[in-house]
């Protein structure tokens, strides 16, 4: 066990998308990890701003953190990665992400008809295997292979945080959908039960809250936790009623707003498509490829 295992975690909640960033902070060196920032984006006039990056950034800064990496826990699809306008502003801080991206890149190559676009990863400085180990500062940390929600999705344990993305939600809200291409019920809940072998009192991080009941915005909660009162994957319910549950109730949700815009962003590590001869960046949206959702 590291000395200094337990990081200091502050959460950056993104209210147009009920996404949660973090900065992971090993309080002993002053080095800290971005995990999952967002590039707002205005729907309606498909414009980028970086506002909320920049308050990770005057966060860091103001805290005199020196950033150590910044991670992708997989290419999100109802948001924007600002990983790579965070490594152009900090310089030397490497982006990366689990080595099964490159599975949701071919994917999604083929949905946009992307016939120049390299789907083997190279657009991250790092590609973590299963349980590879990392350092943040002093503190010890691993890559944990996640899959169901995506095909690519890793959990990032950072001593004794554990930053679960997609997969698991607050104990109220239960799990996160697993039928985006590549999705998959079972292997989501193999990959929470995984999870959920970790020590107890292990910190659990999510990427979204969606405020059920209209309570406050929350997004910690423990292993303990989850296995007492998670509505869905909870003690005692079986692997076959929770895959049940989930492929029912992903039958009838919608796909998010701005998938199609934010997975040929991320795909690419945050980066918008190559200007044109205009100096302007396009975004391709292709019709009729995907199941018709209504909500």
């Amino acid at each position: 066990m590291d000395e200094h295992r337990r990081a200091e975690v502050t959460g950056f909640f993104h209210e147009d998308t009920n996404s949660v960033a973090y900065v992971a902070a090993d309080p002993a060196t002053g080095r800290c990890a971005l995990i999952d920032p967002v590039l707002d984006f205005d729907r309606n006039a498909r414009a980028t701003r970086t506002d909320f990056a920049d308050r990770m950034l005057d966060f860091v800064r103001g805290h005199g953190l020196e950033v150590e990496w910044i991670l992708d826990t997989h290419p999100h699809a109802d948001h924007l990665s600002a990983a790579h306008y965070l490594k152009e502003r900090l310089g030397c801080a490497p982006i990366a992400i689990g080595d099964h991206v490159t599975v949701v890149q071919k994917m999604w190559k083929t949905i946009y008809n992307l016939t120049d676009f390299p789907a083997n990863g190279s657009q991250w400085d790092r590609l973590f295997k299963d349980g590879e180990r990392f350092r943040v500062g002093g503190i010890e940390a691993e890559a944990i292979f996640s899959p169901g929600h995506t095909a690519a999705s890793v959990t990032y344990r950072i001593g004794d945080a554990a930053f679960v993305h997609d997969t698991l939600f607050m104990p109220d809200s239960g799990t996160a959908r697993a039928d985006f291409p590549g999705g998959d019920a079972r292997a989501l809940w193999r990959s929470i039960r995984r999870l959920l072998a970790m020590p107890p009192e292990t910190r659990l991080f999510t990427g979204h809250d969606y405020m059920p009941g209209g309570r406050e915005a929350r997004w910690l909660s423990s292993v303990a936790e989850q296995r007492e009162r998670n509505i869905h994957v909870r003690d005692g319910i079986s692997e076959e009623a929770f895959v049940r549950k989930r492929e029912a109730r992903d039958a009838g949700l919608p796909l998010p707003a701005l998938m199609l815009e934010a997975l040929q962003v991320n795909i690419r590590g945050g980066r918008l498509p190559e200007p044109e001869a205009n100096g302007s960046s396009y975004l391709k949206i292709p019709l009729n490829l995907l199941p018709l959702r209504r909500a």
